[in-house]
């Protein structure tokens, strides 16, 4: 073992003179274990809701978007689309047809995005599993139906249990509309269900058949996206490059990420936001550090003043002063990640966690996911602060002279 690190941990642990040495040195350590695992907890709980918010995506967001790079409708080409099914690594395709709509359901009305799906769009994404009033059908012998997004069910105080009552949707009519005709169009539908994602979703979306959203829209064969489900285990990206080859520049199409980049973007910026002020605390407690490794320094002068007259060089003296800082912090850094394992397992191991949720949210108690990543970034954070506050007092170390005996 390097003789810096030998000496350094023998002063760590070795009784000082003064027991307010070890007070405060006790206080960093304690300091820097609280820090280490404030910082994992919080980023954790961050990627928590990070995986629960792109799941609850994931059932009404497709694993690929095919959008027109201009203009918002297209006609699909059938030979083009047919290919498309057969690329190796698609497992399924939908055709979607959305636009903005004004919504009436007796006394209630409110805007809104009436969506047109297909049949294969509840392959694509999980649609089917978030339905929780009613059932999700778009059509019972003949009559269109709907299922709403919960927030749209509550501002237009729809009851789908009433199988009378019929939802209207209105549209403005394409092209030049005569004084004497009404510039909107308007098409009834009956309320079948409704569906629990995000409140996203939930506030502004009508789902129904595709037919009936072309009807309203007088679209003809015209679709807003094509929506893919790619098969499992397949190789995503290279799938993803087929589809971009096979369409050509005339279409944009997105992954998963991309279809909520600015979301995700958004929550990264919180996460390490809250990572940068959690490591300004560490940096005041690193303070304490300062403080202690100094009164160590005074403390071992004349050890130090022995080590340098036996020939120990300025560089070893601020070494061991160094090292013993970067012990420190590597002992509290231990000790707060262990602390943050014990309460994560804990959290995820009994009803309810730690700390709970109130009712009505999707899940009974915070969301927490730790990763690997997490623990590298902080690790190195610590280590910076740990030399940083080290290096006054190892500076100051060096410059205690050398023991000289007169004869």
């Amino acid at each position: 073992m390097h003789l810096s690190i030998r000496i350094a941990r023998r002063y760590l642990f070795a009784r000082k003179s003064t027991n307010a040495i070890n007070i405060i040195t006790a206080i960093s350590v304690l300091g820097i274990t609280i820090g280490t695992a404030a910082l994992i907890l919080v980023l954790s709980v961050f990627n928590g809701f990070e995986d629960l918010i792109t799941g609850l995506f994931s059932n009404f967001n497709p694993d690929v978007k095919v959008t027109v790079a201009k203009g918002k409708t297209f006609v699909p080409d059938t030979i083009q689309l047919g290919q498309l099914r057969q690329l190796e690594g698609v497992a399924a395709v939908s055709e979607t047809l959305e636009e903005v709509a004004f919504f009436q359901y007796k006394n209630s009305e409110d805007f809104g995005i009436l969506k047109g799906v297909d049949e294969y769009f509840s392959e694509v994404t999980k649609i089917d599993s978030t339905v929780r009033e009613g059932i999700y059908r778009f059509d019972d012998q003949g009559r269109a139906l709907a299922v709403l997004g919960v927030g749209m069910r509550n501002k237009l105080t729809v009851n789908v249990e009433d199988y009378l009552s019929t939802i209207s949707v209105y549209m403005p009519k394409r092209g030049r509309v005569g004084p004497l005709e009404k510039p909107f169009r308007e098409k009834f539908i009956y309320p079948a269900g409704t569906f629990v994602i995000q409140q996203d979703f939930d506030n502004q979306y009508v789902l129904c058949s595709i037919g009936f959203a072309r009807e309203v829209l007088d679209a003809g064969g015209e679709v807003s996206a094509l929506e893919i489900k790619l098969r499992p285990g397949s190789d995503q990206q290279a799938t993803i490059a087929s589809i971009r080859d096979l369409l050509g520049e005339e279409f944009v199409v997105k992954d998963r990420y991309q279809q909520d980049e600015a979301f995700l973007k958004l929550m990264n910026i919180e996460k390490w936001m809250s990572y940068a002020i959690l490591s300004l605390t560490l940096l005041l407690v690193a303070f304490n550090m300062i403080g202690s490794l100094w009164m160590i320094v005074l403390e071992k002068k004349n050890d130090i003043a022995i080590l340098k007259s036996m020939g120990a060089t300025n560089v070893t003296i601020r070494d061991i002063f160094l090292y013993e800082g970067l012990l420190l912090c590597l002992f509290g850094m231990l000790i707060g990640f262990t602390v943050a394992i014990l309460l994560y397992l804990v959290h995820t191991n009994i009803d309810g966690g730690i700390i709970s949720i109130p009712q009505g949210f999707l899940v009974t108690a915070y969301p927490i996911s730790m990763r690997l990543p997490d623990f590298f970034v902080i690790a190195l954070t610590v280590v910076v602060i740990g030399l940083i506050a080290s290096l006054p007092p190892a500076l100051r170390a060096k410059r205690v002279p050398p023991l000289i005996l007169e004869e």
